[in-house]
């Protein structure tokens, strides 16, 4: 189910709206970082993602084709969750993600505040976050194996395994901390 944001007007259904999303160079950057700290990445994916963010106002809908009471035609549906076509969806579930992920110890980046750094003693997790994609890789595999199973706990979430596709990136991970990415305009080897 969609809402119709795209009826909403500014300062009247909404005051900010925004998607924090990941630049091509931070993730060229983090794909750098894994390089030369000598660890694997990984992805997973939000299932349904914008249902994770929380309401802060009331919000009433129409009823959706296919799903009228035909007894109450006229009825409206109040949201509980925010929906996928909400100007503030994207918001509301980064504001989400964020605050789950600062309880865990990890500080936003200070440049990208899609990067997030959580540092346990001497090793370190980085995560960069694409809306519902999330790369992620640690110089320990406990942390990172922690990081996936608490986030499975809090999200409904999938495993995507090994990077491979993020942000119109190709990434194969090769032996010895090498990674080749490919676009559709060319290749490197990092």
């Amino acid at each position: 189910m969609a809402a119709k944001g795209y009826n909403q007007e500014e300062g009247i259904d909404n005051d900010e709206t925004y998607a924090l999303v990941a630049r091509l160079e931070a993730i060229r950057l983090l794909l750098s970082f894994a390089c030369i700290m000598n660890f694997r990445l990984y992805q997973m994916d939000v299932k349904s993602v914008f249902l994770n963010g929380y309401i802060e106002e009331v919000i009433y809908v129409d009823q959706p084709p296919g799903c009228v009471d035909f007894e109450h035609p006229n009825y409206v549906y109040k949201l509980k969750k925010v929906l996928y076509g909400l100007k503030k969806a994207p918001r509301s579930w980064y504001e989400r993600l964020s605050n789950f992920l600062i309880g865990q110890s990890f500080a936003r980046g200070q440049v990208d505040k899609t990067l997030l750094i959580k540092r346990s003693n001497n090793e370190l997790l980085l995560m960069q976050i694409f809306v519902d994609d999330i790369g992620f890789g640690a110089t320990n595999e406990a942390l990172r194996k922690e990081f996936s199973n608490s986030m499975q706990e809090e999200f409904e979430m999938s495993m995507m395994g090994e990077l491979t596709f993020f942000l119109r990136l190709q990434v194969k991970q090769m032996k010895h901390g090498t990674f080749l990415c490919q676009t559709k305009y060319c290749t490197k080897l990092i």
